[in-house]
Parts: C-alpha cells; structure tokens; sequence
C-alpha cells in the first residue's frame, strides 16, 4: 500500500478526468485509471478495487442518463442486471483469491485484450441472431459481469459489441443496454471490495468527482476526430503500464 499524499490525489484526479472524457467520447476509460492506479505502486488486487470505487459513481450517473432518454430496452433489463450482478460477484471473489504476485501477468494479457477489443470500428462488426436470446444475454451478462468483477476495463466496449453483434441494436441502444449489466457489475464489486477492506477511498472519492467532471465536458466536447484521439491515448497509455508491468515481472 503507498502512502496518500496530495500529488497522488492530483495525479490519480487527472487520471480519472481524461478517464471521465475518453468514456464519454468513445468508452473505455477505465484503460486509463487502472494504468494509472497500478502505475501509483498499489497491491493489484486494491488496484483493482479502488477503481471501483470511483467507477460506480459514473456507472449510477450513465445508467440513470440513458434509461432519461429511452436509450433502454427494458425488456432484457432484468436479465442483464442480475446476470451482471450475479457474475460481477463471482469475479470480485476470484480475485480476492489471488496472491498478487501471480495478477501482473494476467493483468499484462487482459490490458492488451481489452485495448484490442476497444480499438475494435462497431460499424464493422457482424450481426447475429441467436435461438435463444434470453439465455444468449443471461450468458453475456454472467460472464462479462464476471470479467468486470475481476478486472474491469474495457467491459463497456466489449457489451456494446455484445448488444450490436447479438441483438442488432443501434449503438446508442447498444450504448444505453450495456449500461445495465455495466451498473450492475460495478453495485456488486464495489460491495464485496467495500466488505473486505480494499478500497481506498481517499483515491476513489476524488477520483469519482474528476471522473465525472470529465465526463461532463467530454459529453460536450463536439471535436471532429474525437474517436481517434481517445483510442491513441488508451493505446500509449496501455502499452506503457504494460511495459513497466512486464519491467517489475523481470526484476522479480
């Protein structure tokens, strides 16, 4: 655990503010404030934890602005919540499971799986159509709820892509549904973290309020481009965690 001093604060606030205007341009914020969480020296697993400190405030916020404009479709609602719920749990408690020495490779593989995932164009993607729909999103739900719970970012890229792929929404439907399992998955693991003492909250708080600033001016934010600035920055800002996390693997 280090030691909560003001230039932490600082730092880890502007981390959460880019965070709060990367997510609101093109998602995927959370590859910036777990980088920077990690980059700070914390345990993974309170990392990981505290990340969910802040993120449940925005997850409540989006939730609540989507579901305002009819963004929803409120007949999966119910699946995808307790299924995110459910499977966010059942991640948190894996990770808890874990000694952190092990985490820093598997962090290493899930920060480039999830940035890939990001980087992925949805006007590109292929539509599906499953048998069984409600049983297709309880799986979604249970399983990426899951990987939020033990890790986290890049979950909102990868429901959106669930909800184009399997259910043919348009992107701000897409947008608006993954917020459910999104919101559920983050109640859950905040929780559970909460519970068990590993969510530091003197970073959280201010992280949450930068958070959601940023998210207020990148809403507002009209610049032409805005996606291919968001995903170079989550690009750089990945590969470098990346590289000083494979850096301490070597050192032992």
């Amino acid at each position: 655990m280090i030691s909560v001093t003001p230039e932490a604060i600082v730092a880890l606030a502007a981390a959460a503010f880019v965070a709060g205007v990367v997510d609101a341009i093109g998602g995927g914020g959370g590859l910036v404030t777990v980088p920077a969480l990690l980059a700070m020296g914390l345990d993974p697993r309170v990392a990981l934890a505290t990340n969910k400190g802040q993120a449940v405030f925005g997850a409540i916020a989006s939730a609540a602005s989507y579901r305002s404009r009819g963004a929803m479709n409120e007949e999966r609602t119910k699946v995808a919540f307790v299924g995110g719920f459910v499977g966010s749990g059942l991640g948190a408690l894996l990770l808890l499971a874990f000694r952190p020495e092990p985490l820093r490779p598997v962090i290493v593989v899930l920060l480039l799986l999830a940035m890939g995932i990001a980087l992925v164009p949805r006007d590109k993607l292929p539509k599906l159509t499953p048998k069984h729909p409600t049983l297709a999103l309880a799986a979604v739900a249970l399983g990426l709820g899951a990987y939020d719970g033990f890790f986290g970012p890049g979950v909102g890229s990868m429901l959106i892509v669930a909800n184009v792929v399997l259910f043919g929404d348009p992107l701000v439907k897409a947008s608006g549904n993954a917020k459910v399992v999104n919101l559920a998955s983050n109640l859950a693991a905040f929780a559970y973290f909460t519970a068990k003492g590993q969510v530091v909250f003197q970073l959280s708080l201010p992280m949450a309020f930068a958070n959601a600033l940023g998210a207020y001016t990148g809403s507002r934010l009209a610049i032409k481009g805005g996606d291919k600035v968001v995903r170079r920055v989550v690009v750089v800002v990945v590969l470098a965690v990346v590289a000083k996390l494979l850096r301490d693997i070597a050192k032992g």
